[in-house]
């Protein structure tokens, strides 16, 4: 577990109350009349008996939030948010009662065996409602024979990888699924133990799997991702042991690992009956230990409350112990320092049965891929064909770097912050989104599957001819602009949504005129549409209403018509692609012009989007033979310079300055041919970082 910055807490202080002799006092000095003389004094009273001396207060933990699996007969499948000191702030049901994890985005991921073994994945458990359920259109589930999925317990996340590790208790195994993946799956692969497993952490940065097994040992898998999954044996097993070479683990249970100390720390329930002879064991040296180590420091006996200490979670030096047989979130401090021994934790607070605890981690979210502000470092350019290829560019467009195959009929793509791409497909009668595991940052040669990837598709998704999409990482949310004769308008969708999910708000143009791509910007909650007439709808306050319980926006709140010197383009006009800039505050859109003829395809920057309504002069207009510009599908603007996706003339093409450009017929500064390209995504460097 990753550690967090210290805060100290301050504790309230309050003014000492005023006695009622003293506010006597006070009524009387109010009073009027004449002072009368001051009488003789009386004697001193006899001295007061000692007050009792008052508890101590809680230690000053670091101020952060945790996310809390309940597991009891009467709170199983919920979750709280609670703080340091586990005060609750929030309840969600999620229906899932083991095992926790989050990935950088703020989705949760939860082990389940209540009824059914699967895993859940919650969208955005943070920004979740009070008493908020899970809910299909917004989450999904890998649950099903094919998954294997038995009693899984511990979860972990490669990240950049995007694989989950599943401590899949009673297939003794660890199952890996894609991060990406829903549905009765199977998974990419299973490492087969000879021990059933509890827990497990992953360290990725070297590549290195620790699992916690009910022997009361450790399996340690180096090298886990690059062999495959598949190591026959682990490479080292970590017996606990005391100084003497004596095993002194009986039933180990949650693991946690300090990469900068290279420490494990492991808790052991002992015997689940037992509600006494739980214990945590410190061990140095992870990367390389084997055989009998003795632990750096072991806490066990009464004082320290340790029955059943099913799972832990590491902060700084703070260890938070879910502690399930004595009903109580305990709190060791300093947990690398100090005596071996019965020692009491620092913080105990009573707990109904908790099964997992995971640590919320603030991050700065990264602007999304359609929202980049130079001067970013643009690692690489996608495009796609109505083919069944994702294929990688340098940034220059001076060659290909990578492909990635096997979702039919693309029409556009574009990434999240965690590289998973989201493709449109469609063939005017059944349209779909694929989503495809982290194929922005490492899938090359690869093809979608299932194990990894999945789709949004089906009747109750309205989809039926889909062109240009967003995503909102932040929000979890997809938006999809519709072509079909069905819906003509942007629908919005949940990014962890799957399979026939129904969409959550549906954007329509007045006079459904039909869309061909969007882009929406969180900052100012506002969705930029490109429509087919030659004209930009623009929604103001999209997710606000969404969250006030609005499912469809039937006019657009402003409507911007490009123009030249007060007058509108000439027909034909047909915008395509649109990226807006929030730092010059433009609008970037592409015109198609005639769709048959290969020459008339134009460029247009347009001034003050946030504001701009009606007739509005292009600032920018790029269009001629030099241009190659014809059929401009897509395009996309990394904050100085705009890529486009040329259909008819086969080209991804680059116009560098472009804000600052003159305009006219000039050529793009960097070109490479694409066979009837249909999109193009940009893939900034910090992605699944």
């Amino acid at each position: 577990m990753k550690t967090t910055t210290s805060t100290l807490i301050t504790k309230q202080m309050t003014l000492p109350r005023l006695s009622l002799l003293a506010l006597g006092i006070l009524g009387l000095t109010a009073c009027g009349g004449n002072a009368g003389s001051r009488g003789a004094m009386g004697e001193m009273g006899s001295t007061g008996e000692t007050g009792a001396q008052g508890n101590d207060g809680a230690v000053g933990f670091a101020q952060t939030n945790f996310l809390r699996a309940n597991n009891g007969s009467d709170n199983a499948g919920s979750l709280d948010t609670i703080n340091q000191n586990a005060a609750v702030y929030k309840t969600f049901t999620t229906g899932a009662n083991e095992g926790l994890e989050l990935d950088k985005a703020g989705n949760l991921y939860q082990a389940a065996d209540l009824t059914d073994s699967s895993i859940r994945m919650v969208c955005g458990i943070n920004q979740r409602m009070q008493n908020g359920m899970y809910s299909s259109a917004y989450d999904r589930e890998l649950l099903g024979s094919n998954t294997g999925l038995a009693n899984p317990k511990g979860i972990a996340i490669a990240h950049e990888a995007g694989y989950l590790f599943v401590a899949n208790f009673n297939g003794t195994q660890i199952s890996v699924f894609g991060s990406a993946a829903a549905g009765d799956v199977a998974p990419v692969a299973v490492t087969t133990l000879a021990v059933k497993p509890w827990d497990l952490v992953y360290d990725e940065a070297n590549d290195r799997l620790f699992i916690a097994l009910v022997d009361g040992t450790i399996a340690v898998y180096d090298d886990y991702q690059a062999n495959g999954f598949t190591a026959s044996s682990a490479d080292r097993i970590i017996t606990p042991s005391d100084s003497t070479s004596t095993k002194i683990s009986v039933n180990t249970h949650g693991i946690v690992y300090d990469a900068a100390g290279d420490r494990l720390v492991v808790s052991d329930v002992g015997s689940a009956a037992d509600a006494t002879d739980g214990a945590i064991f410190v061990i140095s040296n992870a990367s390389t230990a084997d055989g009998a180590v003795t632990v750096d420091r072991s806490i066990a006996g009464p004082a320290s409350m340790l029955g059943n200490p099913v799972d832990i979670v590491l902060t700084g030096t703070d260890l938070r112990v879910a502690e399930k047989s004595n009903d109580a979130i305990l709190v060791f401090s300093n947990i690398f320092s100090g005596a071996s021994g019965d020692i009491a934790p620092d913080l105990v607070t009573a707990s109904t049965k908790p099964e997992s605890l995971v640590e919320i981690k603030a991050s700065a979210m990264q602007p999304d891929v359609s929202d980049i502000i130079s001067p970013a470092l643009i690692r690489g350019v996608a495009a796609s064909s109505n083919s069944v290829e994702v294929t990688r560019f340098t940034s220059t467009l001076s060659a290909e770097t990578a492909s990635f195959d096997g979702i039919a009929t693309i029409e556009s793509v574009t990434f999240d912050l965690m590289g998973d791409a989201y493709a449109t497909f469609g063939d005017g009668t059944n349209g779909g989104i694929a989503i495809a595991n982290r194929v922005a940052t490492s899938r090359n040669g690869e093809t979608y599957t299932d194990a990894r990837d999945r789709q949004i598709t089906g009747a109750s998704t309205q989809l039926v001819d889909p062109k240009g999409l967003d995503v909102d990482t932040e929000n979890g949310l997809i938006f999809v602009a519709d072509f079909g004769v069905a819906s003509s308008a942007v629908l919005v969708y949940s990014t962890c949504a799957s399979g026939d999910a129904t969409p959550l708000l549906s954007l329509q143009a007045a006079g459904a005129i039909k869309p061909w791509d969007v882009d929406y910007d969180n900052e100012s909650d506002t969705a930029y549409v490109a429509l087919t007439n030659g004209t930009v709808a623009v929604f103001e306050n999209v997710t606000q209403q969404m969250m006030a319980g609005t499912t469809e926006i039937t006019a657009e709140t402003r409507l911007i018509t490009p123009a030249i010197s007060g007058v509108a383009v000439s027909a034909p006009t047909n915008l395509h692609g649109i990226d807006f800039d929030p730092v010059s505050d433009s609008l970037l859109v592409s015109d198609v012009g005639s769709a048959g003829d290969g020459t008339d395809g134009k460029l247009y920057v347009l001034p003050a989007a946030s504001s701009a309504s009606g007739l509005t002069d292009i600032t920018v207009n790029i269009a001629g033979p030099s241009s190659n510009l014809g059929n401009p599908v897509d395009v996309m603007f990394d904050g100085s310079n705009l890529y486009v996706a040329e259909k008819s003339n086969s080209l991804i093409m680059r116009f560098d300055n472009v804000l600052q450009s003159a305009g006219g017929d000039i050529a793009p500064t960097w070109s490479i041919s694409y066979s009837a390209a249909e999109s193009v995504a940009l893939i900034p460097n910090y992605l699944a970082k």
